[in-house]
């Protein structure tokens, strides 16, 4: 049969000794039309013995040879004679690139193995163990490396750290603003609930302020720059590593951790205490309006009952304790991002591992201050 690339001709009585004659193009691009024409052939001549002549074929590729094989194969199952016919050396060179013995082997497909329960249990425990000692390594180099650039504080990039410091405070200035006002309304009038039938809304404003300060500002603060900034630095850096630009800073002689973290660590260590005075001055505004229209408090002794209640050594330790947050959210983040290895998903996996590890240690940050307070 005639094609553009390819031509088929079969030769031989129906039932007898039948020659298949192909011409042309024996390629990928013709199987897929060439294969259904010789089946179509076969089963009309039911032949006997099978010949295909190759002389005529100007062009044959592994795709092509993998037709010629898979026809040779089929007349065995036929228990068909099959022969080549006018082999040229070329031909014979590209058939013999085929492992025949693998085309007949079904592939190895690894057996689905089941995990138990036990087994789920030790390999969770090994990877959190394995993950620990991994962030213990990056606390370690990462801490040296901020010793290092205090002391040489013109290794620091303060342009990024400039960058950075708008995009962890600046830009996340409004939501923490809402959020925490927003906060200072539920809290203010949820206490004056229970106080009020003690005649005590008195006491409504410095219940309000020094919850914020001492415990809530800080974690409200940590929690807004983990989701919003630690999940972009791991994101940042985890495209920076599929993209090898991590590698090409190494080879270049650069420290990467001195030169994609620490301008990120400085940025959260410089803003994220302001923040927290943010957070704080904006729920107590939240609760001032509370106790201003529903408890009938004038701004003034609200505002007096919120200063008599706070101290400098409540706004020092929620100071310190935000500074040590930042690092955390901050190191974290990057730490998250330096383990990327893979593409898109490990990425996304890497943002997500980023705020939820910076939300639990957190937690057990503020839980280590809270019991450390208690004693000082």
């Amino acid at each position: 049969m005639p094609h553009d690339q390819y031509a088929l001709l079969v030769s031989g009585e129906k039932g007898g000794n039948i020659i298949l004659s192909i011409s042309g193009s024996a390629s990928l691009d013709t199987i897929s039309l060439m294969l259904p024409e010789i089946k179509t052939l076969l089963e009309e001549k039911h032949p006997s013995k099978l010949t295909t002549d190759l002389g005529n074929v100007e062009y044959l590729d592994s795709a092509g040879a993998l037709l010629l094989i898979q026809l040779e194969n089929e007349a065995k199952r036929k228990s068909i004679p099959f022969a080549y016919l006018n082999m040229s050396d070329k031909v014979k060179g590209i058939m013999t690139l085929l492992d025949r013995d693998a085309l007949s082997t079904n592939p190895i497909i690894p057996e689905k193995r089941t995990i138990g329960f036990f087994e789920r249990i030790g390999e969770a425990s090994i990877g959190f163990y394995d993950d620990i000692l991994e962030v213990i390594s990056f606390g370690g180099e990462l801490t040296l490396e901020i010793i290092y650039s205090l002391f040489h504080l013109r290794s620091v990039r303060w342009t990024d750290v400039i960058v950075y410091m708008k995009k962890v405070g600046v830009d996340g200035l409004p939501i923490v603003g809402l959020i925490t006002f927003l906060l200072g309304l539920i809290l203010a009038f949820m206490s004056s609930l229970q106080l009020k039938q003690f005649g005590a809304n008195i006491y409504v404003p410095s219940l309000l302020s020094l919850a914020m300060v001492r415990e809530l500002g800080p974690i409200m603060a940590a929690i807004l720059v983990a989701g919003r900034s630690g999940s972009a630095f791991a994101a940042e850096i985890g495209t920076m590593k599929v993209n090898e630009e991590v590698d090409a800073l190494i080879t270049m002689g650069f420290n990467p951790i001195r030169f994609l973290a620490i301008p990120k660590v400085f940025a959260a260590i410089m803003v994220v205490p302001l923040l927290t005075l943010f957070a704080d001055l904006f729920a107590i505004i939240g609760g001032l309006a509370i106790g201003v229209f529903f408890l009938d408090l004038t701004v003034y002794t609200y505002v007096q009952q919120s200063i008599k209640a706070i101290t400098i050594f409540n706004i020092v330790t929620s100071m310190i304790k935000s500074v040590v947050l930042a690092i955390l959210i901050a190191g974290i983040g990057c730490q998250r991002g330096f383990m990327v290895r893979g593409g898109a998903q490990d990425v996304g996996n890497a943002t997500t591992s980023a705020v939820v590890a910076a939300l639990f240690l957190i937690i057990v940050v503020d839980s280590i201050f809270a019991i450390l307070l208690n004693y000082i």
